[in-house]
Formats: C-alpha cells, structure tokens, sequence
C-alpha cells in the first residue's frame, strides 16, 4: 500500500455558533476565491471560511438553507449534509437521503439500548438535493450570473415528495436498490445512503456509501432541469428513457464517503459502509465523467488516510493544489480525535500529497 504523505495541518476556526458541529463535518469544498465550504450531518445549515494564512482558515459565516429554499421540515429536523460542490456559479449540496437507527447510550440500560435498536425513522429534509448561486463568495437566492447578464442565477431543489423526492421515487424499483428503498433500511446498516456529489455541466454524479453489492459501490448519475414552478426534476439520461444511471466500481469492499472532480477525473474517498473505523483509502477514476452503462469499473487505489479508534473519521476530501501549490486533498473528519480540537471551536484538518 502506498504511504500517505502528510503535507500540513490548517486549524479550521468557527464562531461559538457552530462550537457542537465543529466534531461533525461531512462535506467540504474549496472554491476558488480561497474559501472552504463545509456542511454538517447533524444540521441544516452551510459554513464558510476564509483563507487567512498557510495554516488558517476562519472568518466563519453561517448561511441557513432555508432561506434560499425551502425545507419540507422545520429547519431543526438536519438536512444530513453528506456532499458539497461547486460548478458554474452554483454550490450544490446532497442530503443523505437515509433512514436512521437510533444507538444505545451509555446512560440507558441494556433493556432500553436494545428497544433503541428497534427504532428506525426517516426525516424529510435528508432527500435534499439543492443548489444555490454563489458568486463573490456569497450565497444568493438568486442573481444575474456574473459572465452572462442574460442568465439568472436560482436556488432550487430536487423536487420533493411524500416518499423523499423523484429520485427515490425512481429508484423504488430498481433491480439493485429498490430493496433496499422499499425495505427502509437504515444507511449505516448498508443501506440507501448518498455520501458524495460532482457536478458537470449539467450531469449529477451521487456516490453511495450504500449499499455494497458483494463487494461493488455504486453511484448514480441524473440530469436535471428547472421546471416552470422553480423546482428541479430529472431529465430522462439513459436510452431506454430511465430516470438516472448506475455505475459498479471495484474499492476493496468499501463504500463511497466523498467524491470531488479533478479535471474529468473522479477523486474518490472510500470508507466502511458499516459502523467501523476504517480502511479509508483514496481512489482515481480516470475519465470519471464519461463513464458507460453495463460496466465494472476499477478505479485507481492511490493512498491511504490514517484513522484512529473510533475516531477520526475522514468523511470530507476537496483538491487543495491551489493553495499547496501541487497535487492535494484536504482532509476533514467526523469525531476527530481530541488532539484535533483547538480551544473552544477550532478543528485541525490535514493536507495530503496526493498520490499519482
């Protein structure tokens, strides 16, 4: 295996807002205005900060999701925020789409943990699939778009549904996924669990952290277009007309934690789909957006991230050469170790050398 090559760490700084959430970091996005973007799996709201020096990043501003679109539920019920990414003046942003089971607390007896066990629920704003305009750094319900005055920029979602949305909505009867939708399985028992977008053009490619089908993580890639009444649907992808398309890709048994473009390939973070500290590897999928139906893809195994013990869990990657000056990934982690908490609401992040 190949050595991961530890760059630099930057303290992430957050305002006393986001002290609690600094521990759940799920996504991250560097735009190119040296600002990184960072959502949340236990909120509904969306963090920036600013480049301050080669090894900070604060400034923290806040922008609520709700208001540049509106939430199926009350702003207190988390989006899940499990991908970001930026494209054409947009900044997209994918909910798990998940159901969840409770866990046993250490403060509960085993009678009342075990009940806890039985106890799965889904929560409507987890099928968020939105974009805002952002441009000069700032978030816009909607603008001109800055290189074409005939353009209007708009925040919009997927439309949603009593099921979740249309996407869900697709996939009730796939031959692969449809199961495990129907079945209401929760994401960290290896079910339906979104955990990584990139955007081209106009094509959407979803990583799943699950399922694993013996072996194979899937993603799915929708087109979408803005409807007369402001929301998003899905345009028909495949040739027999279908809705979204699959694709198989061979990661040691793992699932997809993150995904990111790097030219028209795909960086890949991998990670259990299982409750389980690791292997959290890195993949490159070469020509990722250009990928065919009825294919096993192998991606290119290209590193390992370090994890610790029921700790420091990578959950976020976002190409970092703009900054490092040579191929890298910056690195956030969900339950980080104490040493990567700095006083009341700092959080280290790690840069890697990115293998080739």
């Amino acid at each position: 295996m190949k050595d991961s090559c530890l760059l630099n760490q930057v303290l992430l700084t957050f305002t006393d807002s986001f002290i609690e959430h600094r521990e759940d970091l799920s996504a991250v996005m560097l735009t190119p205005e040296k600002h990184l973007w960072f959502g949340s799996d236990e909120t509904s709201t969306i963090e920036r900060l600013s480049w301050i020096d080669a090894n900070n990043f604060g400034e923290h501003k806040q922008f609520h999701v709700k208001e540049f679109i509106d939430l199926p539920a009350p702003e207190d019920e988390e989006i899940d925020i499990e991908g970001i990414e930026y494209s054409d003046r947009y900044l997209w942003f994918v909910g798990s789409h998940s159901w969840k089971r409770k866990k046993p607390k250490p403060d509960k007896s085993d009678a009342k943990n075990i009940n806890r066990l039985t106890q799965v629920k889904s929560e409507p704003n987890r099928y968020i699939l939105g974009r805002i305009p952002l441009v000069d750094g700032e978030l816009w319900k909607t603008c001109p778009h800055p290189d074409n005055a005939n353009v209007q920029l708009v925040a919009a979602k997927l439309e949603v549904t009593q099921q979740g949305n249309v996407l869900i909505e697709a996939l009730a009867n796939d031959p692969h996924l449809g199961c495990f939708i129907k079945a209401e399985i929760p994401g960290k028992d290896n079910g339906f669990d979104i955990e990584g977008i990139a955007v081209y053009q106009n094509r959407i490619i979803l990583g799943l952290r699950g399922p694993v089908l013996r072996g194979w993580a899937m993603m799915l890639e929708i087109e979408v277009e803005l409807s007369e009444t402001g929301l998003l649907t899905l345009k028909p992808i495949a040739e027999a007309g279908s809705l979204y398309k699959k694709h198989f890709l061979f990661l040691n048994g793992l699932g997809i934690r993150d995904l990111h473009l790097d030219g028209e390939d795909l960086l890949i973070l991998a990670g259990p789909t299982m409750d389980l500290d690791g292997p959290v590897q890195v993949y490159r999928l070469s020509g990722g957006i250009h990928l065919q139906e009825d294919v096993l893809y192998y991606p290119e195994y290209l590193q390992d991230i370090p994890y610790g013990n029921r700790n420091d869990h990578a959950e976020g990657i976002t190409p970092y050469q703009d900054i490092a000056g040579m191929p890298s990934l910056l690195v956030v982690y969900d339950s980080p170790a104490k040493n990567r908490l700095v006083g009341e609401a700092g959080a280290i992040a790690d840069i890697f050398k990115l293998g080739q």
